[in-house]
């Protein structure tokens, strides 16, 4: 069942077997396991079902490294979570990214690809992926074009499935009607409070933005808030334990990590088509159920000593003729305004989360009326029918004058590179999050060695030259002209030595018996892969264990 915290006809205080917190891909997919069982459950969400600036507000926060970062742009508070805002990209980790690598200071996973695989298999229904097959680090299904044939020994073809879903609008009517779950929308955790010896969780004081509080008091605890806040939540549970919970070794928030993204060059060639035809994911109605990413082989990685990467190629279109350019226009104006609070939001954080080069395919509104766009659109009659002539053998409306490559890369484990509490509070009188996000010299050497690579490789596959950005041939201790792509990762990393991690393989909190972790603050590297499906499936195994656990005690237990 759903309910409303602010609802103040609803209890204040809540008692389950299983208190997990945050509904975003990972609560949500450890909670529906328990649907139909004699668990308990309840799901702590701080968030409404669609986005809401006050509730938004609360993710606002600081940022003193380099590069900069905006903690309140780059994650949403709503049911459903961030893949509120995400594209459906899924990929499993490969055996290489969860390997030690000598290279690669603090890498190295305590589970394998193999202990994985099966929950990987188990990932593809929760994200409606069922009809497609997977490997190591690649899934198998058929793509609408050939990829470009690539030198193996440098560059390979990694496949990633598209899911069809939002996590929070699909799996809603599920969690609303089980009689065994509830669902606290509006209900901010507060504080995880232990018992005094600080060895488990008593009870997680929640509250809501209207002053009204209460306690969760459940046998195990999940916090599955997302790469930043599962830290920042650690650190602000300190009214027993003052460095904070799973904090003995000054480990939570450290190694602090997202996919750093770049424009690492461009390709100049008669033949653009060659190059970005078979990675263009807009394909018409329906988006591409599969499509091809151009990574780093694990090779060319071990022999470069870089870190994994992919780069994308992005077409830039050159002159846009003029009956294409009315047609858009035309488009753009019919659109419906976007006035509701939730999708305002929603296309606030797109915007700023905005990856690649901007298309110059987007149009804004226009002032002409409809009228004047219709004559426009009457006298480029004869750019239409070309345009509809290309697509009919499957060639671009309009020609494009270079190719962006864009990089996309894993970063370098690093403990100074970290998530802390700031002097700033917030609505609810929390300490805000502080971001200090730093690369390492390995993160440097890994764009300027992959940009030449990815440059060279690929403008040779369409016959032209690659020119490199000017920010990779400078100063190699300038500033990389890179961002975040809201993959946050590592804060909370796992390993079986407490003197290294903040939970075990488990994912269960080092000296802490009934707290555990969901999410990619877990990760301990990241690769270059999109983090959700790896996400769901390290969820579905938490609560394969967390479901062994509790039917374990009610047995066990005094009747």
């Amino acid at each position: 069942m759903i309910i409303d915290y602010l609802d103040g006809a609803t209890p204040a205080d809540v008692e389950a077997d299983l208190c997990i917190v945050g509904a975003g891909a990972a609560g949500i997919a450890i909670a529906r396991t328990f649907i139909g069982t004699s668990i308990s459950v309840c799901l702590v969400e701080s968030g409404g079902l669609s986005g809401e600036e006050r509730n938004q507000a609360l993710y606002e926060g600081t940022s003193v490294g380099c590069p900069p970062f905006d903690p309140g742009t780059s994650r949403m508070r709503v049911f459903g979570g961030s893949c509120t805002l995400w594209g459906g990209g899924c990929i499993p980790l490969g055996r290489h990214d969860m390997s030690h690598r000598d290279w690669v200071p603090h890498s190295g996973w305590p589970l394998s690809y193999d202990d994985l695989e099966p929950y990987y298999a188990s990932a593809r229904s929760y994200c409606h992926l069922d009809s497609h097959d997977f490997a190591d680090g690649s899934f198998l299904s058929p793509l609408a074009r050939p990829p470009l044939a690539l030198d193996a020994d440098k560059l390979v073809n990694q496949v990633f499935a598209r899911s069809p879903i939002l996590f929070g609008q699909t799996y809603r009517d599920e969690l609303d009607q089980a009689t065994n779950i509830k669902v606290l929308l509006h209900a901010n955790l507060l504080e995880l409070v232990p018992f005094p010896a600080g060895s488990a969780v008593s009870q997680a004081r929640i509250g809501a933005l209207d002053g009204r509080t209460g306690v969760v008091c459940a046998r195990h605890y999940v916090l599955a808030s997302g790469g930043i806040e599962n830290a920042r939540l650690l650190l602000l549970s300190d009214s027993v334990v003052s460095h904070g919970l799973g904090n003995d070794r000054d480990l939570v928030g450290r190694y602090f990590m997202d996919h750093p993204s770049g424009r690492l060059g461009t390709v100049v060639t008669d033949t653009p088509d060659r190059l970005t035809r078979p990675y263009d994911r807009n394909l018409g109605k329906g988006r591409a159920p599969a499509s091809p990413e151009i990574g780093l082989s694990s090779e060319v990685q071990r022999t470069h000593q870089l870190l994994s990467g992919r780069v994308h190629p992005f077409a830039v279109e050159g002159a846009v003729p003029k009956g294409i350019q009315a047609l858009r226009d035309f488009r753009a104006a019919l659109r419906p305004p976007v006035l509701d609070e939730g999708s305002m939001l929603e296309a606030r954080l797109c915007k700023a989360l905005e990856n690649g080069p901007p298309s110059s395919s987007d149009t804004t509104a226009t002032k002409e009326s409809i009228g004047m766009l219709a004559l426009r659109l009457g006298l480029g009659v004869g750019d239409i029918v070309k345009a509809f002539a290309h697509r009919l053998v499957d060639k671009p409306t309009v020609k494009s004058k270079q190719v962006d490559l864009i990089g996309f890369f894993e970063q370098a484990p690093n403990p100074d590179s970290r998530i802390t509490l700031g002097t700033e509070v917030d609505a609810l009188g929390k300490r805000k999050v502080c971001v200090d996000w730093r690369l390492t010299p390995l993160d440097r050497h890994t764009y300027r060695t992959a940009a030449t690579l990815f440059g060279s490789e690929l403008a040779g596959a369409c016959g032209g030259t690659f020119q490199l950005d000017p920010w990779l041939s400078g100063n190699i201790d300038a500033t990389p002209q890179v961002h975040g792509t809201a993959h946050h990762l590592g804060t909370t990393r796992m390993s079986d030595n407490p003197e290294q991690g903040v939970v075990d393989r488990h994912c269960r909190v080092h000296g802490i018996d009934n707290l555990h972790i969901a999410g990619s603050s877990v990760f301990p590297t990241g690769g270059w892969a999109f983090p959700t499906f790896t996400i769901v499936a390290l969820s579905l195994r938490l609560a394969e264990n967390l479901r062994a656990l509790l039917h374990s005690e009610c047995s066990h237990a005094v009747p």
